[in-house]
């Protein structure tokens, strides 16, 4: 009878040497469309519009074209459409978005000085992601199996019978498989893996990334729009799945099922600051043209997990094996560039349109290098570095992003609006890109799951109506967003030496297709 093991890596020797993986850095890195209901009715396009809390966080000398102060507060529902709910994970959700004032003072005849805070939920992680296929002899097993026969790491039994190497290319994954499945009962030392004839997968992902935004603007003779902002950003991810193979011997006879059950959090923190200006070029005339800035975020986080191994075939050597690594790093996202135009006409309808650029290939995994305590500052300081191997496979897997945003705004009436919005953002992934569990990088080492999405372009129409009362604001829009990926449940491997020897599973589409209600409640005084 097999028996039960926990296996524990001893992670405290390692603090000063840990970095990421290209996939969930880029899942760190985005934004969502998100703020106030007329921003999100408008698909985002205020930025040279201006006069909205929300463009704090796109072009900050939006916050100067408010003649007024005011106060919002912004709460919403979201929904993902065709999805089955999993572990902690529920299909619909409601969601905090969005709470800030700005205080105007004037100057000037025509000038004016302006002070904001804002919050809102920049990225909303909650989502289900199922997947399933046909593997035809190939099998995550497998790929472990192959990365320690082709040399990718070498392997060795400890006088407990644990297997384990010294390479960073053998990640949590490879730990497990080789204690667990690979090692044959009652033969320390001798490994053979099992092909499968299909695989299923599920995963939820909640939290969210709340930005604390904090701004001080003005304008100048009613011509020239400043604005800067420093922004605070604070990360909480959970995400759990279970990757399930139905393994067969080598007749393709079944021998039962292997799981794979990874948790995994990311928390931490991070801080930016942006930059614009919103210039009339013409004295006579309301067009306006945007231009921002943004550095990039500078977070530093932790991670944990937990991952468990359970063999429910006649196969291997154990029934089960798990292992939890927690581990710190830094992660920098790229500088993000802005061009807006924007206008009204006849005080009854606004027009904005806005484009931004950023380069994901420059994501920068950093590893932490140790660190030391300032005495003139009274204060702990950390050094770190950048992860030159995983860094190049960032550059090979992600992609320069462009982001267009249109939308007006139409009222029939003095207090009532009607609006309308687009927002496009191109691919950020390759789409040869793949997760490379063989790099010499921390990144690989602490892995604890093989899959990865290449998704595609972001498509979301918006639209949404506003009505004020006196001095009160009342708020609604809708926004439904759409884009598909090719799922992998891990990377392709391409023998030189006998096509039997390929581990090759052909990647799935997913689709992430949601639903956001968002009602935001406002006051000017």
């Amino acid at each position: 009878m097999k028996r039960l093991i926990f296996i524990f890596a001893a992670s405290s020797l390692f603090l000063s040497t840990y970095a990421q993986e290209t996939y969930e850095n880029a899942n760190i890195a985005t934004e969502d469309l998100n703020g106030t209901a007329r921003y999100v009715g408008m698909g985002g396009a205020l930025d040279a519009l201006g006069a909205d809390i929300s463009t704090i966080g796109t072009n900050p000398a939006g916050i100067g074209m408010f003649r007024h102060s005011t106060a919002n507060v912004s709460i919403g529902m979201v929904s993902q459409q065709d999805a089955q709910s999993f572990a902690n994970g529920n299909k619909t959700n409601m969601s905090f978005d969005q709470a800030g004032f700005v205080y105007s003072r004037r100057t000037g005849r025509n000038s004016f000085l302006n002070v904001a805070f804002n919050y809102h939920k920049s990225r909303n992680f909650d989502y289900i992601l199922s997947a399933s296929n046909s593997l035809n002899g190939a099998s995550q097993n497998k790929l472990s199996y192959i990365k320690g026969a082709a040399g990718v790491f070498d392997v060795s039994t400890n006088n407990n019978g644990t297997v384990s190497s010294n390479s960073n290319a053998f990640s949590q994954v490879d730990y497990l498989y080789y204690n667990v499945l690979l090692q044959n009962a009652g033969s320390e030392g001798s490994f053979y893996y099992n092909n499968a004839s299909g695989y299923a997968f599920d995963r939820s992902n909640t939290g969210y990334i709340g930005e604390y935004d904090y701004n001080i603007s003005g304008n100048i003779n009613d011509r020239v729009y400043l604005g800067l902002t420093f922004g605070i950003s604070d990360v909480h991810y959970k995400g759990y799945s279970e990757y399930t193979e139905a393994l067969v011997d080598a007749n393709n006879g079944s021998v039962g099922s292997v799981t794979l059950a990874d948790e995994r959090r990311i928390t931490g923190t991070g801080f930016n600051i942006k930059a614009g200006v919103i210039i009339r070029p013409v004295e006579t005339s309301p067009f306006r043209i945007g231009l921002s800035i943004a550095t990039p975020t500078w977070y530093d986080l932790t991670t944990t997990n937990y991952t468990t191994l359970v063999n429910n075939s006649t196969v291997g050597a154990y029934d089960s094996g798990s292992i939890g690594e927690t581990y710190d790093f830094k992660l920098y996202t790229p500088w993000k560039f802005g061009f807006s135009l924007g206008t009204t006409v006849a005080n009854c309808l606004a027009i904005g349109a806005g484009y931004e650029y950023s380069d994901y290939s420059s994501l920068d995994s950093r590893i932490n290098t140790g660190g030391g305590y300032d005495w003139y500052y009274d204060s702990y300081y950390e050094n770190s570095s950048s992860d030159d191997n995983m860094n190049r496979h960032t550059e090979y897997t992600l992609k320069g992003v462009n982001t267009v945003k249109v939308g007006l705004e139409y009222k029939p009436e003095s207090n009532f609006a009607i609006r309308l919005g687009y927002n496009y953002v191109s691919p950020m992934y390759q789409s040869d890109g793949y997760k490379d569990g063989t790099l010499n990088s921390p990144g690989s080492y602490y892995a604890s799951a093989t899959d990865y999405t290449n998704w595609k372009s972001t498509n979301r129409i918006t639209c949404g109506f506003g009505y004020n009362v006196g001095k009160l604001s009342l708020d609604l829009a809708y926004q439904y967003s759409v884009q598909s990926g090719d799922f992998s449940p891990f990377v392709n491997y391409y023998s030189s030496d006998s096509a039997e020897d390929n581990n090759i599973c052909d990647a799935v589409k997913v689709d992430n297709k949601r639903h956001q209600l968002l009602f935001t409640l406002g006051y000017h005084f």
